[in-house]
């Protein structure tokens, strides 16, 4: 079986962040949300995989993943060119998936319990499909699957006005070469895509079995910046405690913290776990850093109350102001401003923003 991870789109919903780079890039808890797409499919077994790629941040992210050695995998790069719809991406597929069964992994997505159990669940019957289901409290947002009392697959909707079930398509499907031919007599739907819900309609219509694959723990899409907030929350509440960077005396730090060797807690800050801190990060004296924050690589923070927040690195936080439920871009320098303003922002800053709180 082979992977197929899509990596295209324009990321609208998380600007001004993706102004300058690609969402699957974005770090969830200091990893790039793509990587933990990778390592998913490993874990299923999954090594040869096919990375679609868009018009957007194909070098950012060809030059994070190389040729897949360091992920002990083996990556090949398709072009998809415009993002014209998950069915359009799954046939540029075509040619490298060749007479092998694949699952097709949304980039931007994160799982909590992996794709080990949807491919298994796949492979124990004579399928042509499978699809990863969960119960959603707004199925007008998604493709929607209608069940029968055995659970199997008899209608798929996509972003129906009236869901006749909440179980949602969440991004993660194994096909076999067969919805190739399905995809060939697609017409774009009323998105002007063409849509993955469609092509799967088409093998339930052909009299082909449909696997459906209920994921039991969380899942994220991390598509807008309260998403990734969510997850790295979420992440972050299995972080295992790995200090081996320096913690000065007179520093305290309480709960799970990730400190790597490059980098320093000086005397005087105070770090409440969950807590992740990147390489080359200095949290200095007079600093607050609540749970459920991830900071960087290359950062200073200094006289700042931080929690529940994404600094993605290279950044200069010094504001004596409070910083909540905070996405910030790379290279942001934030500083204190002359006059007294209210106390706690909620701040998404893109990439090089220059802000005084």
């Amino acid at each position: 079986m082979k992977g197929v991870l899509l990596s295209g789109g324009t990321g609208s919903r998380l600007r001004p962040i993706t102004h300058t780079g690609p969402k699957q890039l974005v770090p969830v808890a200091n990893k790039p949300v793509l990587e933990y797409a990778i390592e998913d499919f490993k874990t299923a077994g999954i090594t040869e995989i096919g990375v679609i790629l868009g018009h957007k941040g194909r070098e950012e992210i060809q030059e994070l993943l190389g040729d897949g050695s360091d992920y002990d995998v083996d990556i090949t790069y398709i072009v998809q060119g415009n993002p014209l719809g998950l069915a359009h991406a799954a046939g540029c597929a075509k040619d490298f998936v060749g007479d092998d069964d694949f699952v097709m992994y949304l980039g931007d997505n994160i799982l909590k319990e992996g794709i080990t159990d949807l491919v298994e669940s796949f492979e124990s019957g004579d399928y042509e499909a499978g699809i990863a289901l969960q119960e959603v409290d707004n199925p007008q947002q998604f493709g929607i699957a209608d069940l029968d009392d055995d659970g199997n697959v008899t209608q798929l909707i996509e972003k129906p006005d009236d869901p006749p079930t909440n179980f949602a398509l969440i991004g993660m499907y194994v096909f076999s070469p067969k919805v190739f031919d399905a995809i060939e007599t697609l017409e774009p739907s009323w998105r002007g895509e063409l849509e993955i819900t469609d092509a799967i309609q088409t093998l339930l219509e052909d009299g082909n079995a449909i696997d459906s694959h209920v994921v039991e723990g969380w899942w994220k899409d991390t598509g807008k910046p309260e998403d990734i907030l969510h997850a790295n929350h979420l992440v972050l509440e299995d972080l295992e405690k790995s200090v081996e960077g320096t913690i000065e005396e007179g520093a305290e730090v309480s709960g799970r913290i990730e400190l790597p060797e490059s980098s320093t807690i000086e005397a005087g800050a105070v770090i409440r776990g969950p807590v992740s801190i990147a390489e080359n990060t200095t949290i200095e004296s007079d600093t607050y850093v609540g749970p459920y924050t991830s900071i960087g690589a290359d950062c200073v923070v200094a006289n700042t109350h931080i929690e529940n927040s994404v600094v993605i690195g290279e950044s200069d936080i010094t504001t004596s102001g409070k910083i909540v439920d905070s996405l910030i871009g790379r290279g942001a320098q934030i500083g204190s401003a002359d006059e007294l303003l209210p106390e706690g922002r909620r701040l998404v800053v893109g990439e090089n923003s220059n802000l005084k709180l």
